[in-house]
């Protein structure tokens, strides 16, 4: 190993957390991904799942994957491009395409690999790529593997944004991509100005729906469809791991683009294709979301209950307008001892310290599911409020309020 295994010795930041007890990742969860879940053989309430419209153990999607893998096995054996697709595969291109308004779908096996893929294979050396500074890792390391200058602009900052586009080569190609729904912030991408921004400068649209497909849009459809702008937006790209309970991920465009990509997105053409019980998985959750849209209308009640009750009790939520609740700490250690003590006391969270964030921006994500009732964020308020007074976090003056 050369000298490589004397340098990563030197990297010990995970242990010196856990000799302090406040290691968060790599929890073990024993049971299924609902809004309680079994950790340490203890009852433990679940706000750190990505699970929104909490399908993950419904009984259709269950009976979906087992009659997915009667008939077609477990896996495909292969990539997309050879002997990786099935008729399955297309049959949910298609519904995809449909639900969001575009010509034609892709699939990938999972939503980082649609990123990694398509942001690095649709711009040359002359071209540009403009990024919210906010966006998703997997964005990032797209831009990092196309030959295409990358121009980061401030967080949802039109005026930034223009700025970068006015100092681009007017033939070039200028692709923006940006999260529907930012992971962290919960805030929503301003998507109609990004569009007109687009428009002035003969740019490219592609927004990230990873967060916002169940969440936003008519019947779920994502961030295009909330805003009405499914024909403005060129490509949408959405995750099956977090509303559809499965695994993978798609890019939607019109025919000419999927076309190009079928042939030149790496990470499609060179990884094994989504497995059958997964395609299956999406094709069911897909279905459930259209016939039972008191999900989406359920998602939306206990956010805006939970988003009040942290605002009452003093917390600041940034501008967060989604079931992603920031929680700022500004502070990485009480950020993490505050996910210990509410661990201890059954409830689960997820802290965001540097270096995901600057030092002054810690905070803890929350996060709600569909099927969360009121008496659950009562209970997690309530019991973040307190551990969060103990830790100097929030000032004694704030009167706890958890009925609303």
């Amino acid at each position: 190993m050369g000298n490589l295994k004397d340098k990563l010795a030197q990297y010990d930041a995970p242990q010196r957390a856990m000799q302090a007890g406040l290691y968060p990742y790599f929890r073990a969860i024993e049971s299924d991904q609902d809004t309680e879940v079994i950790m340490n053989g203890k009852k433990v309430l679940m706000f750190g799942s990505n699970s929104y419209l909490g399908l993950t153990n419904h009984p259709l999607i269950k009976e979906a994957a087992r009659k997915a893998i009667e008939k077609y096995g477990t896996g495909c054996a292969g990539s997309r491009f050879l002997n990786g697709t099935l008729d399955i595969h297309l049959e949910l291109e298609g519904k995809l395409a449909k639900l969001v308004g575009k010509e034609e779908a892709l699939c990938f096996s999972t939503g980082f690999q649609v990123n990694l893929g398509v942001v690095s294979a649709l711009t040359g050396r002359k071209d540009y790529i403009l990024l919210d500074e906010l966006n998703h890792a997997s964005i990032i390391e797209g831009s990092r593997l196309s030959f295409s200058k990358v121009l980061k602009f401030a967080h949802n900052d039109m005026h930034a944004l223009e700025r970068k586009l006015k100092n681009c080569e007017k033939d070039a190609i200028k692709l923006i991509v940006v999260d529907g729904i930012f992971s962290m912030e919960g805030d929503i991408t301003k998507l109609p100005e990004i569009v007109r921004l687009a428009e002035k400068y003969n740019g490219t649209v592609m927004v990230d729906d990873a967060h916002s497909l169940g969440v936003i849009g008519k019947k779920g459809a994502g961030t295009a469809s909330h805003f009405g702008l499914p024909n403005e937006v060129d490509l949408i790209m959405g995750t099956f791991s977090k509303s559809f309970a499965s695994q993978g991920g798609f890019i939607a465009a019109d025919k000419e683009i999927i076309n190009y990509l079928k042939h030149n997105a790496r990470s499609l053409i060179f990884s094994a294709s989504m497995t059958p019980p997964s395609v299956a998985t999406v094709l069911a959750a897909m279905e459930i979301m259209q016939k039972e849209p008191e999900r989406i209308e359920n998602l939306w009640k206990i956010t805006n209950y939970a988003l009040e009750g942290f605002k009452a009790n003093g917390f600041n939520t940034g501008k967060s307008e989604t079931p992603i609740i920031p929680l700022f700490i500004r502070d990485d250690i009480k950020a993490l001892m505050l996910t210990k003590m509410l661990q201890e006391d059954g409830i689960f969270v997820n802290p965001v310290v540097a270096p995901a964030v600057p030092k002054e921006d810690s905070l803890i994500r929350y996060s709600l599911m569909a099927t969360h009732t009121k008496e659950q964020v009562e209970i997690s308020i309530e019991k973040i409020t307190k551990a969060a007074k103990m830790l100097g976090i929030l000032s004694p003056e704030f009167e706890e309020v958890t009925s609303l």
